[in-house]
């Protein structure tokens, strides 16, 4: 699969955004910056979430994949062995170990536009393993084709999550356009960690 069509850029959260995030994770946004990228259904599928959460604890995943029905497909793909063997290919091919640390250096930079989390990694393994691809693919919509390379491949490995429709609905009186402050609450990112 291709990318989906991209977004036209990072769009402010609605109340309708948040209410879908909330239906989408089963929870409230915790950190919640922005909309980082919209599934062709128009529903939020990856967030930006602020560094460090309400509370100051340091939160390293900037892109968070919010749609269930692209999680499931990326599980299903990890399940599959796709990080150890793409991890193997990182030890043996220089040109995509060094492409994989722009990936990372990339994503550090974002996240330190935002706020530095000085001594804290990127996310998903980056820069010299896959240990999430849920991240990778995340960084990959968000950022667009050509800057994460094994994000670009899983992301190509999945299939059409949002030929179905909406993964869920937003409740009609979340009007999209109503706008939401941002720096609200987010999920839970690799490993367990929530935003």
């Amino acid at each position: 699969m291709e990318h989906p069509p991209p977004q036209t850029g990072r769009t402010e959260p609605t109340a309708a955004d948040v209410e879908a995030f909330e239906q989408q994770l089963g929870r409230p946004p915790r950190g919640l910056r922005a909309i980082a990228h919209r599934c062709p259904c128009g529903l939020p599928d990856v967030v930006e979430t602020a560094p460090r959460l309400p509370d100051g604890t340091p939160f390293p995943t900037t892109y968070y994949l919010t749609c269930p029905r692209a999680a499931s497909a990326i599980g299903t793909l990890e399940a599959n062995g796709v990080m150890k063997e793409m991890t193997e290919r990182l030890a043996t091919d220089p040109e995509l170990a060094a492409a994989y640390r722009r990936a990372h250096e990339d994503y550090i930079a974002r996240r330190d536009a935002i706020e530095v989390l000085e001594g804290f990694p990127s996310a998903g393994g980056m820069p010299d393993r896959v240990k999430c691809l849920h991240v990778l693919v995340g960084h990959s919509l968000a950022a667009g084709p050509g800057v994460n390379p094994l994000g670009d491949e899983a992301l190509a490995m999945l299939p059409e999550w949002w030929r179905k429709g909406p993964c869920v609905t937003p409740c009609a009186d979340s009007a999209p356009g109503a706008d939401v402050a941002s720096g609200t609450d987010t999920d839970t990112g690799e490993n367990g960690e929530t935003a």
